[in-house]
Order: structure tokens, then C-alpha cells, then sequence
């Protein structure tokens, strides 16, 4: 079933009420692959009547009125975005298009829409229960996640407060919320104190005991060198096995951060994936136009969460965790299974992945019992032998997904980490072999980010010759599978380190060693939380402290990109 979103679906429902009431800066989508749709499933399934209101209108109380008050709290997202990074490109420029809303325009996600949609709850409340207290609103998501502590923002280009005082919140459950939710909900239902939930932030008088204390957002704010203390500090303490709880004072309070939930149990992950999603936008949205997002959710399979990658630009690690947990194959195979099922289901599964593809059911065992090392990471410089990759978990998983009746092909979209499958000895040929011969749409899509050393030690990125030993294998499978496909790279221009003589040289590798000239690229994006808007604010590599090349001025930016996808082989001038 769909959550209800107008009155109409509740009083169908029977319901006297709504106990929860879900905003979010998406439309609403009701599928596994969108937070607030897991999230109300979630609630749903624990007996929470819970309803969904998606990217209201600021300017009335109309949209987020809609449902009424809430019983026990507001849930705010900005969506599966952060409304900044969906608002606007690399250099700042308004975006047209926003595949999460009615019609594909950019029009209905306000500029941290958090901030915008908590004003919006407090004014509404106010006005509909006058001297009563009000319900808790709880910020959750990507945007909230990312910025629950005090964070550099690119588009003020300043360091801010955490969200938690700027939306003027009562609690933040950061990274993936589906236990810490539950513990609140009850928390709240019971009128208990839910300030012990691990994963959650609110704010405090007084620094909590025994929590590491953070440098004052005013010290961040201030100097340059305290705010990479702080990140250092913030970063490590994100694994739910070994992470301390953090606070940090803003003026005359304290931001506190509980340590992290632990990570789902298999079966809790697999009983998410059973929640009955319509795998639909809902009829009260879609009658305000389609949602492009769609066209990639709606037949994909996610089988699990987390990467172990830490690239410098992601934020995965602060959000998802740098711990993979995985799906059972046979809860992976059911939602398959169901997916050929629907009637619009044309023989073809769009991807059966994750955050990258191949991390697929392995980890450290020395990771899993005593949390994440804080002094190396998983695969870069090198992968780490402890790691022990294994591909064999996702072959056979493949091979069970396109036996199933119905499937036409199975599609391995969510791009691939080569130098794992060059490290795997035992199982890493016979992988690429089967990606090669049956899981390929005629293009492979993996992400080199760039091929010189000194811009892929800022990334987090293996070396250009792991790339050329891979794609030098990809070509032979291809031409013995007698099947013309090709490689797609994604490339990253202006990261902090990269100067226009390195898109240069990218340039000359891409003709010369790829022999291609490559169309994915992308201007890199600060977005908070991450090591490589660190080193941009900063300028300077927050291992070493020593000044990095951080290109700064628009025009320059673009023509790093020029350089490489439209043939602008000179310096700028």
C-alpha cells in the first residue's frame, strides 16, 4: 500500500489520526530506493499510522497542513538529495531539471529545504495549536546526515552551524535511520527521554559526559587548521563498533551526537526489502507529471549498503558507513522475482547493485569485531589484504537472478571497482568474464576519476595502470564474448590538487592509452562532509598540512572540463 497523503486516504484507511507525518523534498515514490518511503514502511509495519507529505509548498499551510498534527512527531527530509547539490551545478548555476519532482522541472525543492520545511512546521503548529506543546520534528536524510555537525558549506562558502540549530530542530537520526526511528517513535509513544537513541544528535546545555568534545563551531568558523581537527575527529568517529559519542558547542549550547546505531543484522536488512513497496509514485503526485527517477529505480535490486572505497569526494562513508552489509541472496531473488511480476516489467532488471557493485558479500573480519582502522583504508593506496576480496558471493548470485522466469537480462549498473577485481586471484577473472558475456548493456560503466598520481592521491584512487590492465582485459572478454562493448569512464575536473596541466595530461592519456575521448565528466561539487570539500575550503592536504591547488574561479573550472570533452587542448589564458 501506498502511505496515505491526503485525508481522504486516511479516513479509507479508518484511521482516527496520524501518529507521524513525513515530509520530504521529493515527490513521494514509494520504493526501497528512497529513504522516506523506507523509513514510513518502517513505521508502518511497527503499527505507526503514518502519512507523507512531499515537497509542500512553503508559501501556505495548506500542503504541509494537509494531514493535520501529528501525534508524536514531524519527520523532515530534503529528499534523496541534498536540496543545495539539487538545486544547483558545480559552478553555482541554477539546475533546470530535478528527476525526484512531478514533471522533471526544478521547481518545488527550496534551497535547504531542512531549514524551509522545520519554519513551515513551526508556523503551521503554531497556528493550529496555539499554547500547546509542540510535536517534536526530527531532521533525517542525506542533507541532515551530512550537516549535523558544524560543516563548510560551498554555496555560502562558509563554515555553518549544524542543521540541528539553523532548522531549529529537536533531533537529527543521522545515516541509515530505520532501527534509531523505531527507538524514537517508542521513546515518544511511551513519553520517555529518547536523548539515549544511538544515532541520534539534539541539543544540549551542557556538554554530555564522558562524549569527545569537538572545537566550538565559533573556533571552526574562525580558523582554518581547528576545522580540519574537528573533521579528522568527526570522520573517525562514524563506525558503530568503535566510535565515541561527540559533542560541540554553538555559542551558549552544545550539539550532541550519540555514537552511531549498530549496523543491521542480515535478516533486519532483508525484512526491510519485504515492506511491500509499491515500486510507484503515488497517484496523488503522479497526477502532477512523472518522475524521471523512476526510469532507474523502478526495476533495480539493491543488494547492500556501504562502500569501503572512501573516496575523498564522497559521502557515502559519513552517511551509508564503511562497513558493507548485504542482503540475503534469497531476499535479493524474492524482490527479483516479484519485480518480473508487475505489468510493466519488459524481461529486464536495470542493475543488481549497490553503491558499487562489487562489494557484494565480504568484509574485514578484523573490521567487523573492532571497528574501522582510522589510520588506512580499505582499498587505496592499495586494496588491503585483509580485505580479502571475494567475487564468488555475487557470481552466483547473478547466475540465480537471470535464471529466474520471466528475466531477459540482468544489467550490472552501479559502476565497478577494477582494482578489486584485479586483486581477487581466485575469483576475479571468472567475474569480469561474467559481467563481460552477461551482465553489460554494451557499455560498462567504471569511475578512474583521472589518471594522474598526484590528483588520484587526493581522491583516494588507484594508479592509471590498474585502469589499463583492466580495460586491456575488458577488450580481450569482449572480442572472445564477440560482443562490441565498451568501457565508460567518469572523470572529475578541478578536485582540490588538479591543475589545468593535469587535465592536459588526462587528456593526452585518454587519447592516447583509452583512446577515447570521454563525455562523463563532471566538475567536482564541495559537498559537506567530505575530505575533498576539506582540502577546497582549506586549501591545504589535511594529512600533511601542506598547501594543495584548489582552483576556485569559475571559468577556470569549466575549462578543466573543456579540455578533456571538447577538444580545448591549451592552457587557459
Amino acid at each position: 500500500m501506498f502511505l496515505p497523503t491526503t485525508p481522504e486516504e486516511v479516513e479509507r484507511l479508518g484511521w482516527d489520526g496520524i501518529d507521524i507525518v513525513l515530509v520530504t523534498g521529493d515527490s513521494y515514490i514509494d520504493s526501497p530506493f528512497i529513504g522516506t518511503a523506507v523509513i514510513g514502511k518502517v513505521l508502518l509495519d511497527a503499527g505507526y499510522k503514518v502519512g507523507v507529505i512531499a515537497q509542500p509548498d512553503p508559501k501556505t499551510d495548506a500542503d504541509i497542513g494537509r494531514l493535520g498534527l501529528p501525534r508524536l512527531f514531524w519527520g523532515v527530509s530534503a529528499g534523496s538529495v541534498d536540496s543545495m547539490v539539487a538545486n544547483y551545478t558545480a559552478l553555482k548555476k541554477p539546475r533546470r531539471s530535478d528527476d525526484y519532482t512531478p514533471g522533471g522541472g526544478n521547481t518545488r525543492r527550496p534551497d535547504r529545504a531542512t531549514i524551509v520545511y522545520s519554519n513551515i512546521i513551526r508556523r503551521f503548529s503554531k497556528k493550529t495549536a496555539p499554547g500547546q506543546p509542540a510535536r517534536p520534528i526530527v531532521l533525517g536524510g542525506i542533507e541532515a546526515s551530512l550537516r549535523r555537525v558544524a560543516h563548510y558549506d560551498f554555496w555560502d562558502n562558509a563554515i555553518r552551524r549544524s542543521a540541528l540549530f539553523d532548522a531549529k530542530a529537536d533531533y537529527i537520526l543521522y545515516g541509515m535511520a530505520e532501527n534509531p526511528v523505531l527507538e524514537l517513535a517508542a521513546a515518544l509513544r511511551d513519553g520517555a527521554d529518547p536523548q539515549a537513541v544511538r544515532g541520534l544528535c539534539y541539543i544540549a546545555k551542557e556538554p554530555r559526559e564522558g562524549y569527545l568534545e569537538l572545537p566550538p563551531y565559533e573556533t571552526v568558523a574562525a580558523d582554518k587548521k581547528a576545522f580540519i581537527d574537528m573533521f579528522h575527529a568527526f570522520y573517525r568517529n562514524n563506525d558503530p563498533v568503535s566510535a565515541r559519542g561527540l559533542t560541540q558547542k554553538h555559542a551558549d549550547r552544545f550539539l550532541v551526537q550519540n555514537p552511531p546505531a549498530p549496523h543491521q543484522t542480515q535478516a533486519e536488512l532483508d525484512a526491510v526489502y519485504a515492506l511491500g513497496f509499491e515500486r510507484a509514485q503515488h497517484p496523488y503526485y503522479e497526477a502532477q507529471g512523472k518522475v524521471r527517477a523512476l526510469d532507474t529505480i523502478g526495476f533495480s535490486v539493491s543488494t547492500h549498503r556501504g562502500c569501503y572505497g572512501e573516496c575523498s569526494f564522497c559521502a557515502i562513508a559519513v552517511h551509508e558507513g564503511t562497513t558493507v552489509r548485504w542482503r540475503s541472496p534469497e531476499s535479493i531473488l524474492a524482490e527479483a522475482e516479484g519485480l518480473t511480476k508487475r505489468p510493466n516489467f519488459k524481461g529486464y532488471l536495470s542493475d543488481l547493485g549497490g553503491p558499487t557493485a562489487n562489494m557484494y558479500g565480504f568484509e574485514c573480519k578484523k573490521k567487523l569485531a573492532k571497528g574501522i582502522c582510522t589510520d588506512k583504508r580499505c582499498v587505496y593506496p592499495e586494496v588491503c589484504p585483509a580485505l580479502k576480496v571475494d567475487h564468488q558471493p555475487q557470481i552466483d548470485l547473478l547466475r540465480k537472478a537471470r535464471r529466474l522466469p520471466g528475466v531477459k537480462k540482468v544489467f550490472v549498473a552501479s559502476g565497478l571497482r577494477y582494482d578489486m577485481i584485479l586483486s581477487d586471484q581466485a575469483c576475479g577473472d571468472e567475474y569480469l568474464r561474467e559481467i563481460v558475456a552477461n551482465h553489460v548493456s554494451g557499455q560498462l560503466k567504471i569511475a578512474p576519476e583521472h589518471t594522474e598520481s598526484r590528483v588520484l592521491d587526493a581522491m583516494g584512487k588507484p594508479g592509471p595502470q590498474a585502469l589499463l590492465k583492466f580495460k586491456q582485459q575488458f577488450d580481450a572478454l569482449s572480442r572472445e564474448a564477440g560482443k562490441p562493448q565498451f568501457l565508460t569512464y567518469y572523470m572529475i575536473a578541478a578536485h582540490p590538487g588538479c591543475t589545468t596541466g593535469d587535465m592536459l595530461r588526462l587528456k593526452k592519456f585518454t587519447s592516447e592509452k583509452l583512446k577515447i575521448n570521454p563525455e562523463q565528466v563532471q566538475i567536482f561539487t564541495p559537498t559537506p562532509s567530505t575530505y575533498a570539500s576539506l582540502m577546497y575550503y582549506t586549501e591545504l592536504d589535511p594529512f600533511t598540512l601542506r598547501p594543495i591547488f584548489v582552483e576556485k574561479d569559475p571559468k577556470r573550472k569549466e575549462h578543466q572540463k573543456d579540455i578533456v570533452t571538447r577538444k580545448a587542448a591549451t592552457e587557459f589564458s
